[in-house]
């Protein structure tokens, strides 16, 4: 199986470096990702600038891949129409430093590129950790390739497009596996005003995402209650429910 790898926090972030020696199980692995962290970028791609990319290799001297001066979507299209000699079987995506639930998922620049592999055609799959104040990636590395295991055992269509979230190391053991919707609750959105040396004032976003456990069960509360999420995803926007009632509206 040849597997291509990337994330969004750069091609030197050990949860990439984790997830890779477990994947390495499964198959050839080939890294393509961002030279740089690329957090939140969401789907972008580069258009009016060239790309740089440079060979990687890895610490015993084996070519690990290649880094790309772009986004995660960029790493994802160049890797299968440029660098990679096929369109790998599968596409990963992480390990991310930090939880990619609920609305989150809009803004990943780590699902983002696995939405870019589905693109083509190709099963691609989203893996993040829940943030703490020390990150276990070997340890979610393991439990993210058992998972993608059993989705692959169970020969999902081309194209198939999963995202999953690891609980924190700091919770315990996963308590088990749940497949469910990403939540809809907005984040804590707020933002602190400060001044910089010179007298500027500027302002920082703050942070609280929504850990609460009220209301339908879905990858936050799941997640926030010990359990490894995965979530099923498309990417076709279309409402269509509401088709055949807007194109009923008089236009002319």
């Amino acid at each position: 199986m040849q597997i291509l790898l990337t994330n969004d926090d750069g091609v030197f972030a050990p949860g990439l470096r984790a997830l890779r020696k477990e994947l390495l199980r499964l198959g050839e692995v080939t890294v393509v990702a961002p030279a740089m962290e690329q957090s939140g970028v969401g789907h972008s791609i580069t258009l009016l600038s060239p790309m740089v990319v440079k060979q990687v290799d890895d610490d015993d001297g084996t070519t690990l891949g290649w880094m790309v001066e772009g986004s995660p979507a960029d790493s994802v299209k160049l890797g299968i129409c440029e660098l990679l000699p096929r369109p790998p079987d599968l596409i990963v995506s992480g390990i991310n430093s930090g939880s990619n639930a609920g609305i989150n998922v809009l803004y990943s620049g780590t699902v983002a590129a696995a939405i870019e592999g589905a693109f083509f055609k190709i099963t691609s799959i989203a893996v993040s950790l829940e943030l703490s104040e020390h990150f276990d990636y070997r340890h979610a590395a393991v439990h993210a390739v058992r998972v993608i295991e059993k989705i692959l055992a169970n020969r999902p269509p081309n194209g198939s497009l999963y995202n999953v979230n690891l609980p924190a190391h700091s919770r315990g053991e996963p308590r088990g596996v749940r497949v469910v919707p990403m939540g809809l609750g907005r984040y804590g959105e707020g933002f602190e005003r400060r001044q910089d040396p010179r007298g500027r004032t500027y302002y920082w976003m703050t942070y609280d995402p929504p850990y609460h456990l009220e209301g339908p069960e879905t990858d936050v509360t799941s997640l926030c209650e010990g359990y490894i999420t995965v979530t099923p995803l498309h990417f076709d926007l279309t409402k269509y429910d509401e088709i055949r009632q807007v194109a009923a509206w008089k236009w002319d």
